[in-house]
């Protein structure tokens, strides 16, 4: 990118929160890069993830790994690069934010208000603070936010987000022992069914397909397109055969296996795989069209 040209950045901050701006200067912006931004009602800091031309505003699928997004014309403008103590005071701000928490929480004890209070995050010239939370219902929390303004001197926002957000945001390891997909690499946070599992012929108990936010898991939605299609090259369970052993129930399918089991009439089973299954079949229509 010759420099001058104007630059596309999405720009991520804390908890995964991402926007787009616009950057022209004499040099060009790279990934990684901290830069000063644009905020509300002020300035904010925080690192370049991916950069485009102002020309290129699709990443026609190949600007992540998961969705087609497309790049938003961006409202704000990146300022100027951060420098070394920008930083340094970026950081200190978010060793403050543990005592934020801290004494939120013991406001929102108080108040005795229903509320759990997962994270805080002060913009970069402490012009706002924003607080998350969760809560199962809906929350008077006026009293709160003028208690808070008091104690913190600056304009306050709380936001209520759901567990889901709650996880991507703070992080951990889920069921398989590797970082929560919502954290690592999803973009947007789709609705999860419990009729994904039964597509797929999984537990339908609660602790075996839900995460560690307490909702059906992400990877749910991964395969069941697979599943899908699958069912339609796969007898129904449940279905009753004609076979080269007579009239058979199928049990099962293993879809990676390709393979069927099928039980009798005197309840004895048998494992084939589909393309054996599907000859039998053939060969047994055949046999009562010529009888």
């Amino acid at each position: 990118m010759v420099a001058g040209d104007r630059q596309i950045l999405e720009v991520r901050f804390k908890g995964l929160r991402s926007d787009f701006f616009a950057f022209v200067g004499p040099q060009a912006l790279v990934e990684r890069e901290y830069v000063v931004v644009e905020a509300d009602r002020g300035q904010d800091i925080g690192w370049v993830k991916r950069v485009a031309s102002a020309a290129d505003l699709s990443c026609e699928g190949g600007c992540d790994a998961v969705n087609k997004r497309g790049v938003p014309p961006p409202s704000r403008q990146v300022i100027r690069r951060a420098v070394p103590a920008d930083v340094t005071r970026l950081l200190q701000l978010r060793d403050q934010e543990v005592e934020v928490r801290r004494r939120t929480r013991e406001m929102v004890g108080k108040h005795k208000l229903r509320m759990k209070v997962s994270e805080a995050e002060w913009q970069w010239d402490r012009n706002k603070l924003t607080v998350y939370f969760t809560a199962e219902k809906r929350v008077d929390f006026r009293a709160l936010v003028r208690d808070m303004a008091r104690t913190f001197r600056t304009r306050i926002e709380l936001r209520q987000i759901g567990v889901r957000d709650e996880a991507r945001r703070l992080g951990g390891l889920g069921r398989c022992r590797r970082e929560l997909c919502c954290r690592s690499w999803l973009q947007s946070i789709e609705p999860v069914t419990l009729q994904l599992a039964k597509d797929q012929g999984l537990s339908l108990n609660p602790s075996q397909i839900s995460g560690a936010c307490g909702r059906l898991m992400n990877c749910l939605r991964y395969e069941h397109a697979v599943y899908t299609q699958a069912k339609k090259r796969f007898p129904a369970v449940g279905k009753r055969v004609r076979t080269a052993d007579g009239e058979e129930q199928v049990k099962a399918w293993d879809l990676f296996e390709e393979t069927v089991t099928l039980q009798n009439e005197q309840g004895e089973q048998r494992t084939v795989t589909l393309a054996e299954l599907k000859a039998e079949r053939k060969a047994a229509r055949g046999a009562d069209t010529g009888a």
